[in-house]
């Protein structure tokens, strides 16, 4: 029978009527299955009349009836229609009486038409992705920062340019002013701090003004306590916009020494022969680097360029799985910077999963996009591809290929696998024609 007409391209609803004699025939299958395992008072296992179960066990030999039909008979009525769900059905008007057909209605999304239009025509950007010499140079004085050395100044008060090496204690304070108590913990920002032996550069341009102002003078074993102030725009989410006292202990004033840039220093590196090859290193590095970048912001730009240029709905299922991907993405990236279980449970999920709905709508039509232009070019993943996809994944984990592909083709990721792998080639196709 033909779905019912609705203004959705991607919302179906069918009706499905089931023969009487194909219920009959699944009823008379699940009596006897009753039958050899139900115990019924005054029967011996196995040996209670069909009549006896059918009554006895009337509802759930109706439930699983409609469990094992339902599903078999929507998967034949969406094949004969020529219609790949992409949800799971919703059954409603459930009719089922003995001796008569079991009929349904389904509502399901399916896959909307998509016509890709002016891929072809879509350009990139071409930025310059060239190395200046004044890069390079700020790279190697980079190199030479981190092989500083610090050496201990005796008597000696601390001034501009010098190290404060110091343990501190800090306190948020309230709205009030008042320095919170260390006894109660809070989110995230407003715990008390403790950190020892840190190096402070006094008038550093990444200290806090505050430090700099209150350290400058103090000698070792002097102790200073003051307030600093974090802009709202602060770095450190975490700290932006509070105020916190902070008791700083100095335990030495130090001096830098800078290693001096020569061929020792580029040997001292590692593999290099002199200066000229850290340099030539560091080049090929940053062009490297500015070429990747560069070449994602491009195919970013293609793809939202390509949704722009074809519109159309899509299946909400797929809209909430990817949201579904996108929180637990988010997530995951919160307990890595150690947000603790009890306090993501507090967040408000609903209020997450609106924020989260643009961005994968965008997401699920690139992907749909990419599928359909793979399909027009004939863009294929081979075998050895996802061999090679395998065997990296194995390397990581420390794990035989043998075992990575078990578990990716019981977990059904392989499909995953080759869906992203083809997308890549697609999207490397979109950015290689778009010159």
């Amino acid at each position: 029978m033909s779905p019912t007409e609705t203004s959705s391209s991607t919302k179906r609803e069918i009706q499905v009527e089931i023969p009487a004699a194909e219920v009959a025939r699944e009823t008379e299958t699940l009596i006897q299955k009753y039958q050899k395992l139900a115990r019924i008072p005054g029967f011996r296992t196995g040996h209670a009349p069909a009549s006896v179960i059918k009554q006895r066990f009337a509802e759930g030999i109706k439930s699983d009836v409609v469990d094992a039909l339902v599903p078999r008979y929507f998967r034949k009525e969406t094949d004969k229609l020529g219609l790949t769900p992409v949800s799971q059905p919703r059954v409603t008007d459930l009719h089922v009486h003995d001796g008569e057909p079991l009929r349904f209605k389904a509502s399901f999304e399916v896959m909307p038409t998509i016509r890709v239009e002016d891929y072809k025509e879509l350009r990139a950007d071409k930025p310059d992705v060239s190395v200046t010499d004044e890069e390079v140079e700020q790279s190697l004085k980079n190199l030479q920062e981190q092989r500083a050395t610090f050496t201990t100044i005796e008597g000696s008060p601390l001034g501009d340019g010098d190290f404060a090496q110091v343990s501190l204690d800090g306190k948020p304070k309230d709205a009030e002013g008042q320095a919170a108590s260390s006894a109660k913990p809070g989110p995230a920002g407003s715990n008390p701090v403790h950190m020892d032996d840190i190096l402070v550069e006094i008038g550093g341009q990444g200290t806090m003004p505050e430090f700099t102002e209150n350290l400058r003078g103090a000698s070792a074993g002097d102790e200073r306590t003051f307030d600093v102030h974090y802009p709202q725009d602060f770095s450190d989410q975490r700290l932006a916009g509070k105020t916190f006292t902070y008791t700083v202990q100095v335990k030495a004033v130090k001096q830098k020494s800078l290693p001096e840039l020569n061929d020792q220093f580029a040997k001292d590196l590692g593999e290099f022969a002199d200066l000229a090859e850290v340099r030539k290193r560091i080049r090929e590095g940053m062009e490297a680097e500015k070429k990747h970048t560069a070449e994602r912001e491009a195919k970013d730009k293609l793809v939202a360029e390509l949704v722009k240029r074809n519109d159309f709905e899509v299946p909400e299922a797929l809209v909430e799985h990817q949201i579904d991907i996108r929180l637990d993405r988010g997530l995951r990236a919160l307990a890595a910077q150690g947000m603790k279980t009890e306090d993501m449970k507090k967040m408000d999920l609903n209020r997450l999963r609106a924020g989260q709905r643009d961005q994968a709508v965008q997401e699920v039509k690139a992907a749909l996009l990419l599928e359909k232009i793979a399909e027009e070019e004939k863009l294929e993943v081979s075998d050895a591809e996802i061999d090679r996809e395998v065997e990296a994944l194995a390397e990581q984990s420390k794990q035989t290929p043998e075992a990575i592909r078990s578990r990716l083709t019981r977990d059904g990721a392989l499909d995953r696998i080759r869906n992203r792998i083809r997308n890549e080639k697609t999207l490397d196709f979109l950015y290689r024609q778009s010159a």
